[in-house]
């Protein structure tokens, strides 16, 4: 009987639980919606600890009610961009890092990977060389890096205190996730894949504080490797 009454108040837990969840799920995505659409980041804390806590269960639960799963790491990134952005702003360029992904090179790039990534040459033929020129005359350490395992390297050889990087909407939101302490910034690649990927330059300059100071030439580029706002918020609505 006792053992009977346990159980059953046990199944009334868990399904309450479920419930509870299944709210907090649909209220962080009301308001990452709100976020992303007004520009109006309310309860961060709940929408960063929905996220953190439950991102796989959370990406399953946006599938099956019919949204794009990738909206969960549009709304991680957008947050995390909000909450550490004047922190981010205060801390002095030289105790930053710029990380950005290998797959925004031309495809006959000449640069060799070492083991902090690829070594950019500078031939103006991508917009790499545009951003690491910019972001080092600031102060900024810069590696192109092809994976993960290069952030952990990165990471553990280097003394930082603030880190802004370009990659797809989940490499960029996970590991913002793990760098949380180096109040991150980061901006979404316009156009993602493994090859020939696309990032509005201009939108990373404004991120590390030198949007003013770009040339004609390197405009030229910015044109070549951008896309509109719309065409980001249209893959996660």
């Amino acid at each position: 009987m006792i053992i009977g009454n346990f159980y059953e108040l046990f199944g009334q837990m868990v399904f309450l639980a479920g419930i509870l969840i299944i709210c907090l799920l649909l209220l962080t995505l009301i308001l990452g919606k709100l976020l992303i659409k007004q520009d109006r980041l309310i309860f961060p804390k709940v929408l960063l600890l929905t996220i953190d806590l439950f991102y796989g269960p959370f990406k399953k639960f946006s599938g099956i009610i019919g949204l794009d799963e990738i909206i969960v790491d549009h709304i991680g990134v957008e947050v995390r961009n909000k909450v550490n952005e004047n922190e981010f702003k205060s801390i002095d360029p030289q105790d930053n890092l710029l990380i950005l992904p290998h797959c925004l090179r031309n495809p006959h790039c000449k640069a060799k990977l070492e083991e902090s990534g690829l070594v950019c040459v500078k031939c103006n033929k991508c917009v790499i060389g545009t951003l690491k020129k910019n972001a080092e005359d600031m102060g900024y350490k810069v590696f192109v890096i092809p994976g993960s395992t290069f952030l952990k390297k990165i990471v553990e050889q280097n003394n930082f205190k603030a880190v802004l990087g370009v990659a797809c909407y989940q490499d960029l939101n996970l590991s913002m996730m793990k760098l949380a302490k180096f109040s991150p910034q980061g901006v979404v690649l316009s156009r993602d894949g493994c090859f020939k990927t696309k990032v509005d330059t201009k939108a990373v300059l404004e991120k590390l504080g030198c949007s003013d100071h770009i040339s004609a030439d390197e405009a030229k580029i910015n044109a070549l490797h951008s896309c509109s706002k719309d065409k980001l918020s249209e893959k996660s609505f």
